[in-house]
């Protein structure tokens, strides 16, 4: 990718001391991709709050619906051709994201916006309700695509979601062109899958069931999605170079042992991935027959 041809990408999200999460991982994976990126930290923390409790640092909503407003104001707003957005420290700092992205479009209406509604897991929610029915309500809406894992489009459709029709039917019904959740129902044994719903395809990329894993992967995967088709790949290959990165990083993090991605000892990872993924496309929704009435 020539220099700044794809443009520049803000990513919102939080912010560690030690580690690679949130924005520590998106912001590395873009920039090793070749985009300049513009970071703003939602809160700042020691490092992942799975790692026990620590002091939180977080941002009076007015002081950050300023930095929003400067953003807005910004003379370079037209270099950005896409935007990732992931945790959020409260309720207001959606609301305020989604002026940007209003903002953005003026510029650019051809902006990709991907939001990763970094809201919960298996045990059900870890933000304030407010935050996360914000997230859903405010920038969901205006979204190019969504990075949900299973548990978050559950909790976002109101439904349990126990297959993957399910899952690709509460997908269609969030409503943003491409949804790709992370968590998907494997089809493989002991495997793991991410499903791709768009207007053109349902894919399904699987590979090998690591256990307990790192954090980040959620937000890895989602800045490499979004920089592979800012690159002009398509889809279905963007979701395989996506996943191969992902699952070669968390492979060779495992072998050495560490508790945080490896990020800066995998960058040919994040290039050139050669980790083997299953490509599998399933039935659209769209392509069924519908029963008789």
């Amino acid at each position: 990718m020539s220099e700044n041809s794809a443009g520049a990408v803000i990513v919102i999200s939080s912010h560690v001391v030690r580690g690679s999460v949130g924005n520590r991982a998106a912001v590395f994976a873009l920039e090793a991709l070749g985009f300049p990126v513009w970071a703003l930290p939602t809160v700042v923390l020691p490092w992942h709050p799975g790692h026990g409790p620590s002091t939180r640092m977080t941002f009076p909503d007015d002081d950050f619906e300023r930095v929003i407003d400067d953003l807005i104001r910004a003379p370079w707003l037209s270099e950005v051709k896409g935007v990732l957005t992931g945790y959020f420290g409260s309720a207001a700092q959606p609301k305020a994201v989604a002026r940007l992205i209003a903002a953005l479009r003026e510029h650019n209406p051809e902006l990709t916006y991907v939001c990763d509604p970094v809201i919960g897991d298996l045990g059900g929610l870890y933000v304030p309700e407010a935050t996360a029915t914000a997230i859903r309500d405010c920038l969901i809406p205006l979204a190019t695509i969504a990075t949900p894992n299973r548990y978050e489009l559950a909790w976002m459709a109101g439904s349990e979601l126990l297959d993957n029709n399910m899952i690709m039917q509460a997908a269609l019904s969030l409503g943003p062109p491409r949804v790709l959740v992370t968590s998907a129902v494997p089809m493989m044994s002991g495997g793991t899958g991410n499903l791709l719903l768009s207007g053109r395809h349902a894919l399904l990329s699987e590979h090998r069931l690591v256990d307990d894993p790192p954090n980040g992967l959620g937000d890895l995967i989602a800045a490499l999605f979004l920089g592979r088709l800012l690159a002009g790949i398509d889809e279905e290959k963007a979701l395989q170079l996506a996943t191969a990165s992902v699952f070669e990083i968390l492979a060779r993090t495992k072998k050495r042992g560490s508790d945080e991605l490896t990020l800066e000892r995998d960058q040919s990872s994040l290039l050139t991935p050669m980790a083997l993924v299953h490509m599998r496309r399933l039935m659209h929704p769209a392509q069924r027959p519908k029963r008789p009435s």
